[in-house]
């Protein structure tokens, strides 16, 4: 982290300081249960409580400043050491944009510099985070998000973590309205700006795909002349934005896009569905080829989005395509594969859904499974809008037309799907709806048998993660209680 005294945090969030001003935080947390000693707590205002409840507990762990709204009183009168700032989240965007300053003009003085990435798509976000972050990792200090930190609390808590020592910074930049991608490309001025595809998800937040094109397309827009643009080709609505940047634009294609710079020829998978073809890079003579551990075909346009994101950072070709061949998934709850004792397979990709993911993943089910019985275990894809019945309706649909041999929709969000499926000609035990979470696992826990394919997959929110995982795992394994959404 870059020194900061709670002099400076107080005039760089225009705050008011309340503790003594040489103090200098050496982290900063925003769950006062990951405060270690000198750490800053930023007590912000939450959907379901208010940090300022939890300073005692901060400080208690080592806090040594707090960030607040409001001053919040010690048991022995005294108020906790702080800055007093009239909006928490902003005032973190505020020291953010600071230390991505200092950072670039320490280094600029050095003679050397700092490249930062900036990652939105409506899917795929944090898989092609973690594989950039991954080919960079070895040419030279990276940062990146940790699992989704994508908004305006997470975007900060990633560029808290780099120092002058950080070559890349690699930011994933989430959205929910128009303005917010703006937003969070102000505070790290990117270099290189991706924008992966416009999707349905958060559509009926948006109102509209058309707006989420908009939005996205501020990636673009913050780009200065000297940045580069990187862009999926192969979704028409990104093509278009090249029209919005005076940037330099970089465009990736695995559909034999010819005005794409980087390109995915000979596409197939292999028995276990990891993705195989030659890449092409532009300044590289020839092809590569990459055969990835990634699960599913639609992992493509993530490989080839990291490689044209480290190709226009100047790492060489060769180490692009050995990387993208050795890095499997990063993340949890991505395509996660878990071999059981008794010779069932667990594919948990339930960390998120919308309906291009939740298409890709079954086809992926669908190909994997063959010569074996495979399950689908669906729950809701949220922020839909007026489109959440047409498509939930639509994904039951193709589960029968895929062949799945058995689908299981959990929650009543979700019951349109199994509905469509019904009507689509699945019923008897081919089809069936629970309740919930509980009530599948009871199901699935009598019924797997060895050689089952499972797949799990819905919106973050609904928990067929946790399901997943219990499924997957032993009773007395503990489970990760990793609660943290990701934005769009």
């Amino acid at each position: 982290m870059i020194a900061l005294t709670a002099a400076e945090i107080a005039d760089i969030t225009h705050g008011r300081l309340d503790a003594e001003p040489g103090i200098t935080p050496s982290s900063v947390v925003t769950d006062s249960r990951e405060a270690t000693q000198g750490a800053l707590y930023v007590a912000k205002p939450g959907e379901q409580a208010d940090g300022h409840d939890f300073i005692a507990a901060a400080f208690a762990a080592g806090a040594t400043l707090a960030l607040v709204e409001r001053p919040v009183a010690a048991a022995d009168g005294t108020t906790y050491p702080a800055v007093v700032v009239a909006d928490a989240v902003a005032a973190m965007g505020a020291l953010a944009a600071e230390v991505v300053r200092r950072i670039r003009a320490a280094r600029t003085a050095r003679n050397e510099r700092t490249t930062v990435v900036g990652i939105t798509g409506s899917a795929g976000k944090t898989t092609t985070k973690d594989l950039v972050a991954g080919i960079f990792a070895a040419h030279g200090p990276t940062v990146a998000p940790q699992g989704s930190y994508n908004g305006e609390v997470g975007v900060p808590l990633t560029v808290f973590r780099a120092d002058e020592d950080t070559r890349y910074l690699v930011i994933e930049m989430g959205a929910t309205g128009i303005g917010h991608i703006r937003y969070l490309c102000d505070l790290v001025a990117p270099d290189i700006g991706v924008v992966l595809g416009v999707g349905t998800a958060h559509a009926g937040e948006f109102g509209g795909v058309e707006n989420i094109a908009r939005a996205k397309g501020e990636m673009v827009e913050a780009l200065s002349a000297a940045g580069t643009a990187i862009l999926n080709l192969d979704d028409e609505r990104v093509a278009a934005m090249r029209s919005r940047t005076e940037a330099t634009v970089l465009g990736f294609s695995a559909e034999g896009r010819s005005d794409a710079g980087v390109q995915a020829l000979n596409v197939d998978t292999n028995a276990s569905g990891n993705p195989e073809f030659d890449l092409v890079l532009p300044n590289h003579p020839g092809t590569l080829p990459v055969q990835s551990q990634l699960i599913g075909a639609h992992h493509v346009a993530n490989l080839l989005a990291a490689a044209a994101i480290a190709s226009a950072a100047g790492v060489p070709g060769a180490d692009i395509a050995a990387s993208l061949g050795t890095q499997a998934a990063a993340s949890r709850w991505r395509m996660e594969r878990t071999e059981r004792a008794d010779g069932v397979t667990i594919i948990n990709d339930a960390y998120n859904a919308n309906p291009e993911s939740m298409r890709a993943a079954l086809r992926t089910l669908a190909d994997l499974g063959r010569g074996r019985r495979t399950w689908a275990v669906l729950g809701a894809m949220r922020e839909l809008g007026e489109d959440t019945i047409r498509e939930h309706t639509a994904v039951g649909t193709q589960v029968v037309r895929l062949n799945i041999s058995r689908l299981v929709v959990v929650g009543r969000e979700a019951r349109a799907l199994y509905v469509s499926a019904v009507q689509e000609g699945s019923w008897g035990d081919e089809c069936i709806f629970t309740e919930d979470a509980d009530e599948a696992y009871e199901l699935l826990s009598r019924e797997l048998q060895p050689g089952d394919l499972v797949l799990f997959k819905s919106s973050n929110g609904v928990g067929l993660h946790r399901l997943g995982d219990r499924i997957a795992l032993p009773p007395q394994t503990p489970q990760s209680t990793d609660e943290r959404s990701t934005l769009l």
